[in-house]
């Protein structure tokens, strides 16, 4: 246990205990979720520091309170910081959570009613991008594209096709659960021809693009929200960028449009994530990042499984587990037991229910943190093809867990 948990110890044992299990849990369990990662020391320390009590509604050197000369400081250097990374023209770094991030963009040029085309959910979009479970699908008229059902690529023509047919205000493009390279170019040009708003989302492949292993929506979209943990192996919050043109509607839209007080301990955090980015090392741990998945679809290939669209360009890959006649509810539990986490998925198509799925989701933003590369791919596709083959057989459940630790413990979580 890190030695500056004495005081919870010994205030909250209770707490202590359940955060001190959490560190055994990453430490001894192989984290597969793609929207997880590892953030370094520098980045929890300051996640965890005495910035957290400020309170700093505003922005740097305009504040609705006193005292905010240091957390000036922080913001000044997080904007600048994403700005070099990402080759924006404006930031704004308060957002709490990604959808936050993109709420503040439909707040900052749409109107209830309006209409919002975003990508389906079960085809790898997100809840915020029109879902009538989240608020953008109660407060707009959403329309949806997908995946092609021969490709389960994103169908540019068909696309293009759907734009016009509905006229939207907004398209939004990014996704959860979308293996491919997402071509920024064909979007813009599509929103030019309906005269939509374009924004991306790419809170899953920040750190690809800001790495340059996968193309920039920069200097297509009117705006760009990301997340700050995921690939970009920040601290729990999120960040948007925009054209300067769209800079004062964008700010008002974050505060005091749709919160109060920033979390300035968060934003100190993202500005040591956006300080570590911009060196070589963190670039490197990017191309690893997509070497890895590569690695893990491409032996899950030859070992028989159905990845969709028959690959990965990014950090993660869908498994269909169809053939296997497995659901990804059973999937996510047969390898949860074998010290694999991750998480079920729908697949394009999918005929099961969402809590059921017929697929799962592998990413390896975690392992790569962890230091692991090609040889410890392989190594994993074998684990999750054993256990997928074995699904109720404890003995080799408990066998591949055994595996699992050994791995695990070369390679800890710092």
């Amino acid at each position: 246990m890190v030695g500056h948990y004495e005081n919870l110890r010994e205030t909250d044992p209770e707490i202590f205990e359940a955060i001190e299990n959490e560190i055994n849990r990453q430490n001894t369990l192989l984290q597969l979720i793609a929207s997880e990662n590892h953030s370094s020391l520098a980045v929890r320390e300051a996640m965890s520091s005495i910035m957290s009590d400020k309170y700093a509604e505003g922005s740097p050197h305009k504040r609705y309170y006193g005292g905010c000369e240091f957390v000036d400081v922080a913001e000044d250097l997080a904007v600048e910081r994403a700005k070099k990374l990402f080759d924006c023209e404006h930031v704004n770094v308060q957002p709490h959570a990604g959808t936050q991030a993109n709420m503040a963009v439909y707040f900052a040029v749409m109107e209830p009613g309006d209409t919002l085309l975003g990508m389906d959910l079960t085809h790898g979009g997100h809840l915020s991008h029109g879902h009538p479970a989240s608020f953008s699908g109660k407060l707009y008229q959403n329309e949806f594209y997908g995946v092609s059902r021969d490709t389960e690529q994103i169908d540019y023509s068909e696309l293009s096709a759907k734009a016009r047919e509905v006229k939207p205000k907004v398209i939004v493009c990014g996704a959860s659960a979308y293996p491919r390279t997402i071509d920024f170019k064909a979007f813009r040009e599509i929103a030019d021809e309906v005269g939509a708003i374009l924004m991306a989302d790419i809170a899953h492949i920040a750190g690809l693009v800001a790495a340059k292993v996968h193309p920039t929506p920069v200097p297509y979209a009117d705006f760009v929200t990301t997340t700050t943990h995921k690939t970009l192996r920040g601290p729990r919050g999120a960040m948007v960028m925009c054209k300067e043109e769209h800079a004062k509607a964008l700010d008002k839209s974050v505060f005091p449009g749709i919160q109060g007080g920033p979390f300035m301990h968060a934003i100190a955090a993202k500005a040591v994530c956006f300080k570590e980015a911009l060196t070589p090392k963190w670039r490197e741990y990017q191309q690893q990042i997509v070497k890895n998945a590569k690695v893990i679809s491409n032996t899950l290939i030859e070992k028989g499984f159905r990845i969709v669209s028959g690959g990965t360009d990014n950090h993660l890959m869908l498994v269909d587990l169809r053939d296997k006649g497995l659901n990804g509810k059973q999937g996510e539990s047969a390898l949860s037991k074998a010290g694999i986490v991750l998480n079920k998925n729908t697949i394009p198509f999918d005929p099961e229910k969402t809590f059921v799925t017929s697929g799962i989701r592998i990413g390896t933003p975690c392992v790569t943190s962890r230091g692991m590369k090609e040889g410890e791919m392989q190594l994993i596709a074998e684990y999750v093809e054993t256990t997928l083959k074995n699904p109720e057989d404890e003995k080799i459940l408990a066998e591949t867990r055994s595996r699992v630790n050994e791995l695990c413990k070369r390679f800890p979580v710092h």
